[in-house]
């Protein structure tokens, strides 16, 4: 009986915060909830297309939709402009010396805090980028010999140009493959940007004034009923059968990592709780499969891109469907 009170709870307030990023966010509830999907997952997402498109107003938006300790206070919010000469230090902190106490001291940077945006982060040079590596892969930041734990609640939104846009660095392999979802924002349709036309002051004040609708231990507990959503073994099976797939497509150079399918898994738990579910079915498996898995993966060339991972998913699809296990759930 508690357990299905935390459950209603859990999705009610799931609900609640998609609502209220929709005051400021108008047209994009896939997109709302492909990054609630990765804050759930205990993950990070990246955002990519051209500059406009609202990306960075998302990220604002869902930070100030969450209260910290207190009803007053917000999480700690810190946003990173990503520039060529941007250098290391700036992201972690450095050493400074104190006057008083005679000896250096550690002053953090602006990577210790509960939501980090990382704005056009394909600007920066690899070095710089790869100063993120170990926050987001292992929630810590070692300078020297000590060894920093970040908050508990610690979520990356980073935000990238096209890489065919003058003045950007394609993110290496590595750094990718510590984003859990990648999605491509994009435009609203025609009506919604009218709409959008029409009320931009309006707008640009539900942005000033958003609620703080739920806290950051709500959030937390949301992360911990993500964990208790039932998978079915076949679907295991099948996130297994895709990422070996990858592995041996010919027009995949670089197939997904077994680190890739706990990443997988953990996204369509989180999915099908963002979507009002406590299980996962197989069209969560296709709705989720890009999202997760491309931005992982080297194609031969950019026409193997739009159909090898579809080929590797459609196949283990036309499985599952033959076992029909949304009549089993």
């Amino acid at each position: 009986m508690e357990e299905t009170i935390q459950i209603e709870q859990a999705l009610a307030n799931i609900q609640k915060l998609v609502d209220n990023i929709e005051t400021v966010i108008k047209g994009k509830r896939t997109q709302i909830q492909f990054v609630l999907t990765a804050l759930l997952a205990k993950g990070h997402i990246l955002m990519e297309d051209n500059p406009g498109t609202g990306k960075t107003v998302m990220a604002k938006t869902l930070a100030h939709s969450i209260s910290g300790s207190s009803d007053s206070q917000g999480i700690l919010f810190k946003r990173i402009q990503f520039t060529p000469d941007l250098l290391p230090m700036d992201l972690i902190g450095s050493h400074i010396f104190d006057d008083i106490k005679k000896e250096f001291v550690f002053k953090k940077g602006p990577l210790f805090c509960n939501f980090l945006l990382a704005d056009e982060i394909n600007r920066a040079s690899p070095k710089v980028q790869s100063a993120l590596l170990e926050c987001m892969a292992e929630n810590q930041i070692t300078i020297g010999e000590t060894t920093y734990p970040l908050e508990r609640l610690f979520f990356t939104i980073a935000t990238q140009n096209p890489v065919e846009m003058e003045g950007t660095y394609p993110l290496p392999t590595a750094q990718l493959d510590r984003f859990y979802i990648k999605i491509y924002f994009g435009y609203v349709d025609e009506a919604t940007e009218l709409d959008i036309y029409k009320d931009y002051l309006g707008i640009q004040n539900s942005l000033n004034t958003v609620k703080q609708v739920l806290t950051m231990n709500e959030i937390l507990f949301l992360q911990k009923e993500t964990e208790k959503v039932f998978i079915h073994d076949e679907i295991i099976t099948g996130v297994r059968n895709i990422v070996r797939g990858t592995r041996s497509h010919p027009d995949i150079v670089l197939g997904a990592s077994t680190r890739s399918g706990i990443t997988f898994l953990k996204c369509l738990k989180a999915f099908a709780l963002v979507n009002g579910r406590t299980f996962v079915t197989e069209d969560d498996l296709q709705t989720m499969s890009r999202a997760v898995l491309d931005h992982r993966l080297i194609y031969r060339n950019k026409e193997a891109r739009q159909k090898a991972l579809e080929q590797v998913v459609s196949k283990e699809l036309d499985r599952l469907r033959k076992l029909n296990l949304n009549a089993a759930n």
